[in-house]
């Protein structure tokens, strides 16, 4: 019998170790496997895990980066940082594009402001000047929340790509906002630069949470490892791009780490 272990990876944040050890707590519980556990680093994905990696033991590990959207750390450097774990992985996609998602986000802001038809929602993303992920995901659930919610408009805006946070009050149609941010955890973006560049002290933007410990963002993991699950038995498509970052990025001599041996 197949030994299966969930590892969520996550960026070490003070707020964030919380929220991620939420989640596995919940996964222990419901999702079938012999074991969850939680690896963090700060900067270099590679030289901080690879010890903790190799010395798992299960048989196929369901390996979910705990971010909204992929970034340069997970197209790069965590799926490197997998190759050091012995058994089979599967690396799951980023759970932020998920219907979960769009349920939380929506209940993130109507618990600030209501849904009407006289109140703006925005999303408030990281963005990149170089990958389109986070637009993509943003994107997602804007249009999911035009369809669903009573905001009379939904908008995106980015930390790092126009239309820029500065921009929303510039760019909103009505006199009541809500911004949430799109991110999973509190974070010095969340609580510092977001807040800043929305002018949050000149009134007519209320802000809320990011996703934080909601039981939807559980929902939403565990939905993915269950994909997973099913792919591993039936690889008659296509790979994914995940499968292909992790069986194609591997530590090399230029960065100082070497190949697995």
């Amino acid at each position: 019998m197949t030994n299966e272990s969930i590892l969520l990876i996550g960026r070490k944040d003070p707020h964030a170790r919380e929220v991620y050890e939420t989640h596995a707590n919940r996964l222990r519980n419901r999702a079938g496997v012999d074991g969850v556990r939680v690896a963090t680093y700060e900067t270099e994905p590679v030289r901080e895990l690879r010890e903790t990696f190799v010395k798992i033991e299960s048989d196929r590990v369901y390996a979910v980066p705990l971010t909204t959207a992929h970034t340069f750390d997970t197209t790069d450097g965590v799926p490197a940082a997998l190759s050091y774990v012995p058994g089979e992985v599967r690396y799951c996609e980023p759970v932020g594009r998920s219907p979960a998602v769009t349920d939380v986000l929506a209940e993130r802001a109507t618990e600030v402001v209501p849904a009407r038809n006289d109140a703006s929602l925005v999303l408030v993303s990281f963005g990149s000047s170089s990958k389109p992920y986070q637009r993509q995901t943003a994107e997602y659930h804007a249009a999911r929340l035009n369809d669903q919610s009573d905001y009379d408009e939904v908008l995106t805006c980015y930390l790092l790509q126009n239309p820029t946070v500065e921009c929303v009050r510039y760019n909103t149609s009505n006199s009541r906002t809500v911004a949430v941010p799109l991110f999973l955890t509190q974070s010095q973006a969340t609580e510092e630069e977001i807040p800043a560049k929305l002018e949050l002290d000149r009134g007519g933007i209320k802000y809320a949470d990011p996703l934080g410990e909601h039981p939807r963002v559980t929902d939403a993991i565990h939905a993915e490892v269950e994909k997973q699950r099913v792919l591993a038995t039936s690889e008659d498509g296509p790979a994914s791009f995940e499968a292909q970052l992790a069986q194609n990025c591997r530590p090399v001599a230029t960065d100082g780490e070497g190949v697995r041996q």
